[in-house]
């Protein structure tokens, strides 16, 4: 099924007035500042945020000037975010091509980064909207501290899924609650409307996490990173924190902390992978998805009223939960 052009059904127009306004703000004259964000349009992707923002704001309203402009504020904060975190975490690729990074340097990427970033909160200011500019300036900081409290986590020696959750929901969730509550408030829903709304984008946003993480024990040359990715960068994630947690196996807690050590070897990772899959951690965290899929479908069931929107949430739910990359 094709799910994106579902997705996309309602929204067309104003995605490809998004889109316009998007490249417009990534684009400059100076040289070097130029080559690099042309690097960086390039690497579009799906569109996934931006399409939740327009979907939410179609749901209850008419999408306008504010829509699109917090639309890119929010998508251009993401943006300027993943250029910071590959220069933390050394990443060389990103979205199959040469990371800002790689291509240039740290200096280059860092400046770049900040750039993209201010550019972000001049188009939010454009809003007009107090409660939009304090949705991403609070945003940046929760993607911030996810990160800080993600290596925090690497070096405690608990295997928690409770500190799993605060994790993903600072670093993954809180993107997609932002964007369904800035899409709602940018049409000015109501407040019962705008909380549900950013509730149903976290749910969502946890499903996009989980799916993400159960990847990392696939060796389908589909998904664009190797088996055992994330244990190499000493991320202990659903799956394998409930296989270790629901057996207690002493030798697999000794791997999990040279996981977290950084000095775990490629043999080692691949019998955690292993020891993950035969004791039920892909089945328990594809559980836990479909549960936070139910809670979606209530959103959908008790505040989309408007057919076209309501199948293209439920693609867009769909695609999330049942992609394979």
């Amino acid at each position: 099924m094709d799910y994106l052009s579902i997705i996309r059904q309602p929204i067309q127009k104003e995605l490809d007035d998004f889109i316009v306004l998007f490249n417009k703000a990534l684009s400059h004259s100076n040289g070097l500042l130029s080559q690099v964000l042309d690097h960086i349009r390039q690497r579009e992707g799906k569109r996934m945020r931006p399409m939740l923002i327009l979907l939410i704001a179609r749901n209850f309203g008419n999408i306008n000037d504010v829509t699109l402009n917090a639309a890119v504020g929010l998508e251009l904060l993401h943006t300027a975010s993943l250029v910071h975190d590959d220069v933390v975490d050394e990443s060389l690729v990103r979205r199959g091509q040469a990371s800002v990074n790689a291509v240039y340097d740290n200096k280059v990427a860092i400046l770049v980064g900040d750039y993209i970033l201010s550019t972000a909160l001049l188009h939010v200011s454009y809003t007009h909207s107090e409660v939009i500019v304090r949705y991403l300036s609070e945003l940046g900081q929760t993607l911030s501290n996810g990160e800080i409290l993600q290596l925090t986590n690497i070096q405690n020696e608990d295997i928690s899924e409770k500190v799993y959750y605060q994790v993903i929901k600072q670093k993954t969730a809180t993107l997609f609650a932002a964007c369904a509550a800035i899409g709602a408030e940018s049409v000015k829903a109501t407040q019962d409307q705008v909380m549900a709304a950013r509730l149903f984008g976290e749910n969502l946003g946890i499903i996009f996490q989980i799916k993400d993480d159960i990847f990392d024990y696939s060796d389908s040359k589909v998904i664009g990173k190797p088996t055992g990715n994330d244990l190499s960068e000493g991320k202990l994630t659903l799956p394998v924190i409930y296989a270790l947690n629901s057996t207690q196996n002493e030798e697999m807690m000794i791997l999990a902390k040279k996981v977290k050590a950084h000095t775990i070897q490629p043999d080692e990772i691949a019998t955690l992978v292993n020891f993950t899959k035969a004791n039920g951690g892909i089945e328990y965290a594809e559980k836990r998805m479909w549960e936070f899929h139910d809670a979606c479908v209530k959103f959908l069931n008790d505040y989309v009223k408007d057919l076209d929107v309501r199948t293209s949430l439920k693609a867009y739910l769909d695609f999330i939960i049942k992609r394979d990359n």
